[in-house]
C-alpha cells in the first residue's frame, strides 16, 4: 500500500472503516501561524482534526535545536492518543496541497513507530476540486491509547551531522529553495547559505508539473545523483520541508534515510559552525 493514497481511497476508507480511520488536516502557513486553525474552522474533510505545526508538531524554539524542534514525543504521543489513534488505526493525513507540513505529521508518527500512516495526494485543494463533501462540525474524539516505539535510528542531530561530515560516511541533502541554499537570499534566519557539502535537492520537485506527487520511477530518477547503500542525512531550515523529501527517498527505495530535525536553523546557532553559499 503506498503511503500517497488519492481521495477516492480515502473517500472509500471513510465510508467503510470510519472507526478505524482518523483524518487529520495540517493545514499551516509560515507567515501566518493562525490561518492553518481558521482555514479548518471555514471547512474541513468530514470528521478531520487539526493538528497545528507550532503548537503539536514542534516544541518551542530554543537557543539550540532549530526553529521547529521536534515535540516531547511522550506528549506527542499522548496527544495523537487523545484524537483517537492507536497502532491500529489507519491515519490519513492532508494539508492545503502537498504541502510540507503533512508530511511532517507522517514522518512523525513514523518516527513514533506507527506503521500505517498515508498523505492525501493534492491535499484539501483536491478534495474541493472533486466536489466532495466539506463541513465546519468538530467531530467528536474517541480517545485511544498510543504507546510510541521510537525509531531512534530515523533522526539524527547537530553531533552526527558533524561527524559524518567530517569523515564523508553519509551524504547531506538540504531540501530549500536553490536561492536560499545559495545565500542568494535568507528570509528567516540570520546567517545565509548552507551546511557546508550538502547538496540541494528542492522539496518541491518530488511533485509533478500539475503538484501530484511523482511515481516512484520518477522519483528513482530524480535521486539517482544519489548512492543507494549510502546514508542519506535529509535537512531543510527547520526540519519540515525536509520531510517530504524523506518520504520520496524512501518511496524511491532509499533505506537508509534520517531526518536531521534541527537543520539549518540549528546548524547556524553555532557559531563555531561555517556556512557555504557555492553550489556542491
Amino acid at each position: 500500500m503506498s503511503v500517497v493514497v488519492s481521495t477516492a481511497w480515502l473517500a472509500e476508507r471513510m465510508q467503510h472503516y470510519p472507526d478505524q480511520t482518523v483524518v487529520v488536516d495540517t493545514r499551516f502557513q509560515l507567515q501566518d501561524e493562525d490561518a492553518g486553525r481558521k482555514a479548518y474552522l471555514e471547512g474541513h474533510i468530514p470528521q478531520a482534526v487539526y493538528l497545528d505545526l507550532n503548537k503539536d508538531l514542534s516544541a518551542k524554539a530554543a537557543k539550540h535545536g532549530g526553529s521547529h524542534p521536534l515535540p516531547d514525543m511522550e506528549a506527542f504521543a499522548a496527544k495523537i492518543g487523545h484524537i483517537g489513534i492507536d497502532h491500529d488505526t489507519t491515519v490519513v493525513v492532508y494539508g492545503q496541497g502537498n504541502d510540507m507540513f503533512a508530511a511532517r505529521l507522517w514522518w512523525l508518527l513514523d518516527y513514533a513507530g506507527h506503521g500505517d500512516v498515508h498523505l492525501l495526494n493534492g491535499g484539501f485543494d483536491e478534495w474541493l476540486k472533486e466536489g466532495r463533501p466539506v463541513t465546519t462540525a468538530i467531530p467528536a474524539l474517541n480517545a485511544k491509547t498510543f504507546e510510541p516505539v521510537i525509531r531512534e535510528n530515523a533522526a539524527v542531530g547537530i553531533e552526527d551531522v558533524q561527524l559524518k561530515l567530517a569523515h564523508q560516511s553519509a551524504a547531506l541533502i538540504d531540501s530549500r529553495a536553490r536561492e536560499r541554499y545559495l545565500g542568494q537570499t535568507e528570509p528567516m534566519y540570520r546567517r545565509a547559505g548552507h551546511i557546508p557539502g550538502a547538496k540541494n535537492f528542492v522539496w518541491t520537485d518530488v511533485l509533478d508539473d500539475e503538484g501530484y506527487w511523482k511515481n516512484t520511477d520518477e522519483l528513482a530518477e530524480h535521486f539517482a545523483s544519489l548512492n543507494q547503500d549510502e546514508e542519506i542525512i535529509v535537512s531543510c531550515g527547520s526540519g519540515v520541508s525536509a520531510c517530504p523529501n524523506v518520504l520520496a527517498l524512501r518511496s524511491a527505495g532509499f533505506t537508509n534515510v534520517k531526518l536531521y530535525p534541527g537543520s539549518f536553523s540549528d546548524w547556524i546557532s553555532y557559531d563555531a559552525n561555517e556556512v557555504e553559499t557555492k553550489d556542491e
